[in-house]
């Protein structure tokens, strides 16, 4: 039996709070044995320094990109279905930058393919940040 590719179930750029069950239930599949999420929170530090929080901005193209990273993983031996979305705008401490969620046959499909999706975003997704210290400093970083 062939399997067909799998199906992209959202891949998406918002400037609202994230959900990642939103997200999980994107990629749910009869056929899957596995569902794989990645959630990127905010943490409280970076580099040895208190984070208060970070301002995301992304370039215009951010949208476009971010389906293109997303449909590179449709012909994935066993995956079922890929879902990613990344937060732009203000965030906290403890709120969600990016959920990315695959579905797949088997774990460690799903697995691999999870890990190779979350890496190929951050890699290339035209999103740059503005962290914002405790010490009431900033700092861009992820700029080209």
């Amino acid at each position: 039996m062939t399997q067909s590719a799998a199906r992209v179930g959202l891949a998406a750029i918002s400037d609202q709070p994230l959900n990642a069950a939103q997200v999980a239930l994107s990629v749910s599949d009869e056929r899957a044995g596995a569902t794989v999420t990645f959630t990127g929170v905010v943490r409280n530090h970076d580099h040895g320094r208190s984070v208060a929080g970070i301002e995301y901005v992304g370039h215009p193209s951010a949208e476009t990109i971010i389906v293109e990273v997303a449909n590179e993983f449709i012909d994935r031996p066993g995956l079922h279905a890929i879902a990613v979305e990344h937060r732009v705008g203000t965030l906290v401490v403890g709120d969600l930058a990016m959920v990315a969620a695959v579905s797949a046959s088997h774990r460690a499909e799903a697995f691999s393919a999870c890990s190779d999706l979350v890496d190929a975003i951050k890699a290339r997704l035209p999103i740059w940040k503005h962290q914002q210290f405790a010490d009431g400093t900033a700092e861009w970083s992820n700029c080209p």
